[in-house]
């Protein structure tokens, strides 16, 4: 790894986040490795990009990420930050992760997601962007539209349980 990648990795490790509680008010801030260690419910964002024909942007994953390293991403996103509103922290992602700047996020649905290594509160929001996009290296190692069937199927394999269930959930909204 390079100098820089771990220079991020490690200031991401200090960064300070929103902690809450069962019903998602915020009792307090810690440093994000101490959220991790010990399972702290915090606040996080999932953006979901599409292409105009409805193909659905997806993320390899870095194998230095502190959750599911290596996995596809579904969506763009992270914790939310200290001091931040869920769309603050999707549009700092967003720009930071893909280099989308200056695309309206729809917001979409707040629900909350739980498994033996994550507990979080999400909002996703989708938006429509074509490219290029510039991706973040400590993150992101690439990323390429696929198409809804081949992620419903389980033909892209492993995804980030967390995104895959927010995804359901969109596309039974979208249904609705």
């Amino acid at each position: 790894m390079s100098d820089d990648a771990d220079t991020a990795v490690e200031r991401a490790r200090h960064e300070r986040v929103i902690i809450v509680d069962e019903n998602n008010v915020e009792v307090g801030i810690a440093p994000r490795h101490e959220m991790r260690a010990k399972r702290l419910p915090h606040r996080a964002t999932f953006i979901f990009v599409f292409d105009t024909r409805g193909r659905l942007l997806v993320q390899k994953r870095t194998d230095t990420k502190d959750m599911y390293p290596g996995y596809f991403d579904l969506a763009a996103g992270g914790v939310v930050a200290a001091g931040e509103s869920y769309a603050e922290s999707a549009a700092r992602e967003a720009a930071e992760e893909l280099g989308i700047r200056d695309t309206p996020l729809v917001e979409c649905f707040e629900f909350y997601y739980e498994d033996e290594k994550n507990r979080c509160f999400g909002k996703a929001f989708t938006c429509t962007h074509e490219g290029p996009f510039s991706l973040q290296p400590e993150e992101v190692v690439s990323a390429e539209f696929r198409e809804l069937s081949e992620i419903v199927d389980g033909r892209i394999a492993p995804v980030t349980p967390d995104t895959l269930e927010a995804l359901h959930r969109l596309l039974r909204d979208r249904k609705d």
